[in-house]
């Protein structure tokens, strides 16, 4: 709901800060007073055209801000999804700044946003039904959900069976086209599968193959020098050799001296660590034994698999993987038919199911298609359409246009005069024939939602007594479940207004404003005598005004 309309420099409106309630509000104001500014306004910070020519003579900038109650959760993802942060329960902000010299900038709750953004969110806050409106209602393309709405139908089932038989066609398309490359490609498929095979690569093989070619290089550098210690440890004169006959005639002598006996202690260590050590050694010479003949086959495997590799543009630790996807290529290749036959059954079984629910579909919208043209010829006649015919038309589409809402394109089309072709809404009516016509739709679909706030752009025009009478009720009665603006001449409608804004154009001799006040009862009442008397307000216009005002 728009709860607040604050407008700096526009048009003839300098500064104008408004509050807007809950049911019809009512914009009165004599002709050329500037009732289409406040509605230029509106639909600015909507993301209409920003016109340098809305800028007020003499200021550098115009700017419009529109509070609205918080979004709705569909409205607020659809925010997040476009970079908009919305703090949940606080009031939606929409600004527009249009500067002098050109140019304009839209913030939706004070962050950047782009006209078109403001013009995707602008039909979820305000519908706006003026002489030349071509959205909300006018708008075909959402006829069809109007009457699914309507008639309560659920969408579901087909939406489901949509979603099937698309996924079902696209199973379907990508095993033919796989076949259909496979096929040309049979011969180079079995060749690159059998060489694959053939080389039979495992994973984490080419790493663990160049670890060991890497090891016995090294052991190939370091031969001669593990060969050399060998000689100084071990054999008859080696140094271990040595150590164990010093070892030897100490023990004999030891316990003459304390000290002798620690030498003696110190060469028992030496000999067990200089064991040790050559334990180590003849370890690593086994392991780092070099045998040129598996370095060689080593580096002849390396090579197969660093060439497979790159002849398929992957790393060697993918041949694995590869072969077994060639190899399940070239075997769905071999199954073929009998899989395409399979796909080709489930999308004909999701065919009937799509074709079906379709079908219960379109019936149940035809059905509520019959019900919504009887609710709305119950009311032209009040409206003084009553000459008018309308028809919910529900024909099927081809192929190319079947969606998850089913086969059907729905549009409303009236005839304006007896004998006269069905055409859609826009193409025959005239201007009050046309806002009438959306009030009639909007009376019999007002159960089903749209946006929080509707303006009506004198709905009213050319029309009086009675009809505008019929006109006020109806706009009372739709006010109940929403936010309701209606700009208008006739007092009828006005005395139907739970709030009163009078919109008045000021000159001080040089600068012309203008600027709207809400009015109090005693007020109202004079502004209605005025809107039935003229510019004379009589003693008779006010006691007409009374009576309205007390029937309303």
């Amino acid at each position: 709901m728009l709860t607040a309309l604050s407008i700096r420099d526009v048009v003839l409106i300098e500064a104008l800060d408004l509050d807007f309630g809950q049911g019809l509000g009512v914009l009165t104001g004599e002709t050329g007073a500037g009732k289409s500014i406040l509605l230029d306004a509106l639909g600015l910070a909507l993301g209409g055209r920003g016109d340098s020519g809305l800028v007020r003579h003499g200021a550098a900038q115009a700017v419009v801000t529109a509070s609205f109650d918080p979004p709705s959760a569909d409205l607020a993802t659809l925010l997040d999804d476009n970079g908009v942060e919305v703090e949940p329960g606080e009031p939606l902000l929409v600004r527009r700044v249009v500067k002098a010299d050109g140019g304009s900038r839209a913030f939706v709750n004070n962050q950047p946003a782009s006209a078109t953004l403001l013009r995707e969110i602008a039909p979820r806050l305000v519908e706006i039904h003026g002489q030349h409106d071509d959205r909300g209602l006018l708008n075909a393309r959402g006829h069809r959900a109007l009457l699914d709405s309507f008639g309560g139908l659920d969408t579901g089932a087909v939406a489901r069976a949509w979603s099937a038989h698309r996924t079902a066609e696209a199973a379907l398309a990508a095993a033919r086209a796989e076949i259909e490359t496979a096929v040309r490609d049979r011969e180079w498929l079995e060749h690159a599968v059998a060489e694959l095979d053939k080389l039979a690569a495992e994973p984490g093989e080419e790493e663990a193959l160049a670890d060991k070619r890497r090891t016995m290089q090294r052991a190939e550098k370091i031969a001669d020098d593990l060969a050399a210690i060998e000689e100084h440890l071990e054999g008859s004169d080696g140094g271990l050799a040595r150590l164990r006959q010093a070892a030897r005639v100490l023990e004999r002598v030891a316990a003459d001296h304390p000290a002798l006996a620690e030498a003696l202690a110190a060469i028992d260590r030496a000999v067990l660590e200089g064991t040790a050590a050559e334990d180590r050694l003849r370890e690593a010479r086994t392991e780092l034994a070099y045998d040129p003949r598996a370095l060689e086959d080593d580096e002849a495997r390396l090579f197969e698999l660093r060439a497979m590799a790159r002849k398929h543009r992957v790393q060697p630790d993918d041949l694995p993987a590869l072969a077994a996807d060639l190899a399940g290529r070239l075997q769905r290749l071999e199954a073929g038919e009998g899989g395409i036959a399979a796909l080709e059954a489930q999308l004909a079984t999701a065919r009937r199911t799509y074709d079906d629910a379709a079908a219960a579909l379109t019936a149940a919208r035809t059905e509520a298609a019959a019900r919504l043209d009887a609710a709305v010829a119950g009311e032209l006649a009040p409206l003084k359409l009553d000459a008018a015919r309308f028809r919910t038309v529900v024909v099927p589409v081809g192929e190319e246009g079947w969606s998850g809402a089913g086969k059907d394109r729905v549009e409303f089309e009236i005839s304006t005069n007896p004998g006269a072709p069905f055409a859609p809404l826009t193409k025959i009516a005239s201007g009050g024939e046309l806002s009438r016509f959306i009030l009639a739709l909007k009376v019999a679909l007002a159960e089903q939602g749209g946006a929080a706030t509707m303006v009506f752009d004198e709905i009213d025009r050319g029309v009086g007594g009675a009809v505008a009478s019929a006109i006020g009720e109806r706009l009372a009665r739709l006010a109940r479940a929403t936010q309701l603006l209606v700009v208008t001449h006739s007092p009828q409608v006005a005395a139907r207004g739970a709030a009163h804004l009078l919109i008045a154009k000021a000159s001080d001799g040089t600068v012309t404003r203008t600027g709207v006040r809400r009015l109090a009862e005693a007020e109202r009442r004079e502004e209605i005598a005025r809107m039935l008397s003229g510019a004379t307000v009589t003693d008779e216009a006010r006691a007409q005004a009374d009576r309205l005002l007390e029937t309303a």
